[in-house]
């Protein structure tokens, strides 16, 4: 057996990946690492789909760690999931990767180690007037290892312009960040077709709505969470909050909520067919595959891995 498997299961948003690692996971006794930037904040719970009910007595890790209103970043991510499946591993279980957060899948299975940069407030000064359009043909132009897609506000893209310079000014940080595809990582991926998507995206929006995600906004605003750093979590977040807070009306947030959500999967999928040609190889199964017929495939795909 090959102790440093990863067993990784992810999709897009609303593909039911969620239920498919609990099945997995009673069947070959794996334990949950979640790759979901937004479930690791408390009191999150509806905006960012948890669904903790589905788990059962599943152990699952990487959720509920922080709290609202921190900006948690991906150093930090990397850092306390690496402590987490070396911690499954020291159990004698499987750890399984599930979420759908592109960067964090593919930087755990790269085995990409970033070094702790710190702020350059000079840097941060000599950008600060920069537009988004500006700062991303900036970092478009710099020799950086650094991942360039998620650059969808100036905050992230002046970050990531600090850590291309730190990396410029320090090459010896680089070579973590180089990284190889693992052999020892089998990615799973649940296929669910583009109008299968779209339509459980919108089911899952108006049932959480329904559920009380504009009450879940106002507790966490109530709480002391500024409704800046709630816009900051995009999506559900980003729209509710501004309904809440009277920028939006209700069908406008609903509306505009709904096109997101689609924009964002189709995001995902896009980054999962990038990461087959920068050498991963993905598994794709179908969504509505039979519960008993998907737990076979993906333990005959792990007995299948090379030692």
């Amino acid at each position: 057996m090959n102790d440093n498997r990863l067993l990784v299961i992810t999709g897009p948003t609303a593909s039911g990946k969620t239920s498919r690692a609990v099945d997995v996971s009673r069947a070959l006794g794996c334990e949950i690492v979640s790759a979901d930037s937004r479930q690791i904040y408390r009191g999150m719970d509806l905006g960012t789909g948890k669904d903790l009910e589905e788990y059962g007595d599943v152990p699952y890790h990487m959720i509920d760690i922080a709290p609202a209103g921190y900006r948690y970043n991906l150093f930090e991510y990397l850092r306390d999931a690496r402590a987490a499946i070396d911690s499954v591993r020291e159990r004698g279980h499987l750890p399984l990767l599930c979420g759908g957060t592109g960067l964090y899948v593919e930087s755990l299975c790269r085995d990409l180690r970033l070094p702790e940069v710190p702020e350059n407030p000079d840097l941060r000064a000599a950008l600060a007037d920069m537009t988004l359009e500006q700062l991303t043909e900036k970092l478009a132009s710099m020799q950086t290892l650094h991942n360039t897609t998620d650059v969808d506000s100036r905050r992230r893209a002046i970050r990531a312009i600090e850590i291309a310079e730190y990396c410029r000014i320090h090459p010896e940080a680089a070579e973590g960040m180089r990284g190889e595809p693992s052999r020892d990582a089998l990615i799973v991926v649940v296929d669910i077709p583009r109008e299968a998507r779209r339509r459980r995206i919108t089911e899952r929006l108006h049932a959480r709505l329904e559920a009380g995600m504009a009450d879940e906004v106002r507790r966490l605003i109530d709480e002391g969470v500024t409704a800046e750093n709630l816009i900051y979590y995009g999506l559900e977040y980003k729209f509710v909050t501004q309904f809440v807070t009277g920028a939006m009306g209700y069908d406008e947030m609903v509306s505009g909520l709904e096109i997101a959500i689609h924009q964002f999967a189709k995001r995902q999928m896009t980054w999962f067919r990038g990461m087959e040609r920068r050498g991963f190889k993905l598994h794709y199964l179908p969504y509505d595959m039979g519960r008993d017929e998907f737990v076979a495939e993906v333990a005959r795909l792990l007995e299948a891995m090379p030692i």
